[in-house]
């Protein structure tokens, strides 16, 4: 008797191979898909566990490439024929693998179903002692494939009598296992087992199933019923939701038209599986759980806190935060990465800006990656906020742990201090370091207390005095501008000029003439 060919899929371009796979219709040919990698390395392990026939394989691959791979088959296992697949460019790299003894070579460009089979049934003819056979495929064999190619994002054909001998009543509905949190999420027996049995249950309960994997962590079941028979589903999902509390589950609307299937997958089920991170203690979410449409939340006013924690309204701040924190939560529609990019630069920011504020945040500074870290990992909503608590309660015990004398610092102490000192060649960092403070937390608490910021009001000191000895003195403007504080005339003269509108010298003039 013959047997199915087995062929292995090697490319690292993840479209290509899902393309090859949907281009023919494997088993009614004769063959089989047995397995895909993407990069010869891969191939090499799992010739070992698929045993393929054929090697059809990209020629520019990381790690391993098609011609090492090709001459490392040839070697290893001579019985496998190779067929290489490559763009215009490689030929003369394509070459050399005929030395190897590729049966041929496809370019990619031109790739289509008929010069795909064509080459497959010639590399299948060189194979000896092998008799390839057409297989007629049982009904759900046959559905299965039409699923893998529909929740691939691709057209499938199919006879409605087909359909109806697997599918025979009129509803459908997708079940999703999230199997994420589950720590033997990668074991094959267990989650074929587990499949297995949640399968029998539904047929017990007059429910047809019939599961696929969407990736690595998800499954679907698709269900197909009467309405008389939901309820009946409904309590078996939701028993099974509450005896595998690690397994989050959820459950798409109704339809009727399978050939939506592909459709709903995208739309409904993937989204749900999303939401599930918003409804953690939901153990069975649909799309009744969601309740009334949420609009999008308002946009967090980053400015406004910003200038709320300079100005040490911490409570007014954090509370703002809070309550943000508090509906953003309830946006279940926010991307996951967004919600969690959001709690990350929160605390970036208060971290920078405590530290420019002239909080000791040494420690804060230090847990900060351990709260990065512990964000990305959180598996929901609640235990991101969570995080972000603890993070508040840290920052907190920054700012009240600030000494009381350095906390109450009075900016009327400043501004006179820099009245007394005008005429020396002061700056902000003497100022800072008078009153004992961070340069950068001066100058952002000067501006948040002060109509002007640091430099602006050290000049307006410093002109209204030169406008003072401009009238009553009759000393040179060059001795002037020294006198208030300016060790360049030249810059005296410009910044006394933006300031009034007149020069120095033209402002005296006037003066005169009074």
């Amino acid at each position: 008797m013959g047997e199915q060919c087995k062929v292995l899929i090697v490319d690292d371009e993840l479209l290509i191979r899902q393309g090859i796979k949907h281009y023919l219709n494997w088993e009614q040919e004769g063959f089989t898909v047995v397995g895909e990698a993407s990069n010869g390395q891969e191939a090499l392990q799992l010739i070992e566990s698929t045993h393929p026939h054929i090697i059809l394989t990209d020629m520019v691959m990381p790690i391993m490439d098609g011609e090492e791979l090709t001459k490392t088959v040839k070697e290893r296992f001579p019985q496998i024929e190779v067929i290489i697949l490559s763009s215009f460019g490689d030929f003369e790299y394509v070459r050399s693998t005929f030395q190897s003894g590729v049966v041929d070579y496809i370019l990619k460009p031109k790739l289509d179903a008929e010069g795909l089979l064509s080459v497959l049934k010639k590399a299948a003819s060189r194979i000896p002692d092998f008799e390839p056979v057409e297989k007629n495929l049982d009904e759900h064999q046959s559905i299965g494939k039409i699923i893998s190619k529909m929740i691939s994002g691709y057209e499938a054909e199919y006879e409605k009598s087909q359909l109806l001998n697997v599918f025979p009543n009129n509803y459908y509905c997708i079940l999703g296992l999230d199997l994420r949190k589950h720590p033997d999420k990668g074991k094959t027996d267990f989650i074929t087992q587990l499949v297995e049995n949640l399968e029998q249950v539904f047929i017990s309960k007059g429910v047809v199933p019939h599961s696929f994997n969407y990736d690595q962590n998800t499954i679907g079941v698709l269900l197909n019923y009467n309405r008389s028979s939901l309820p009946e589903l409904t309590a078996v999902a939701e028993q099974f939701a509450s005896s595998h509390p690690p397994i989050g589950l959820v459950l798409t609307k109704e339809f009727k038209d399978f050939s939506h299937l592909g459709k709903i997958v995208k739309e409904r089920l993937l989204k749900l599986l999303q939401y599930r991170f918003y409804f953690p203690n939901v153990p069975l979410l649909t799309e009744k759980n969601l309740g009334t449409e949420v609009t999008e939340c308002a946009s967090f006013d980053l400015d406004w806190f910003t200038s709320e924690l300079k100005r040490k309204h911490f409570e007014s701040a954090f509370g703002y935060l809070q309550s943000h924190v508090e509906e953003f939560s309830r946006c279940y529609k926010t991307d996951v990465f967004e919600f969690k990019s959001f709690f990350g630069n929160i605390i970036f920011n208060i971290t920078v800006l405590l530290a420019n504020m002239g909080y000791e945040v040494k420690q804060l500074e230090k847990d900060r990656y351990i709260y990065f870290q512990s964000i990305e990992e959180t598996p929901n909503a609640e235990e991101t906020v969570v995080v972000m608590e603890q993070f508040i309660d840290e920052a907190k015990k920054c700012i009240f742990s600030m000494p009381v004398q350095q906390e109450d610092l009075n900016i009327k102490e400043i501004m006179q201090y820099m009245r007394d000192h005008y005429a020396e060649p002061i700056t902000l960092k003497d100022v800072a370091k008078h009153f004992h403070f961070n340069p950068s937390y001066l100058s952002s608490y000067f501006s948040s207390h002060n109509d002007e910021g640091f430099i602006e009001y050290l000049n307006k000191v410093r002109i209204e005095e030169a406008e003072k000895l401009l009238t009553s003195a009759n000393a040179p403007i060059s001795e002037i501008s020294s006198m208030v504080g300016y060790s360049d005339h030249s810059y005296f003269c410009k910044v006394f000029k933006k300031a009034t509108g007149s020069s120095p010298s033209q402002y005296r003039r006037k003066q005169n003439l009074r």
